[in-house]
């Protein structure tokens, strides 16, 4: 799964976009996913920290890994 893929499936499953952020960056109680230097990072956000930080060889990994995250935090909403 790529990046845009996971934004398609993301709006078609209707989550909520301030739960996410395909961009990376700091945004408020969210998860990210973020190009890095050295491949994709997964990482919950929380008053401008990130935390349960995951690294990832791969685009497709890191998207399907994002993907559990916010489906397991919707469970609970």
């Amino acid at each position: 799964m790529t990046k845009s893929e996971l934004e398609e499936l993301l709006v078609k499953e209707n989550i909520p976009k301030h739960f996410y952020s395909l961009d990376g960056g700091l945004p408020y109680d969210a998860w990210c996913l973020a190009k890095t230097p050295s491949g994709w990072e997964v990482y919950y956000t929380e008053r401008g920290e990130k935390y349960q930080i995951e690294s990832f060889d791969s685009e497709e990994e890191a998207c399907k890994r994002l993907y559990q995250r916010i489906k397991k935090m919707m469970e609970y909403m």
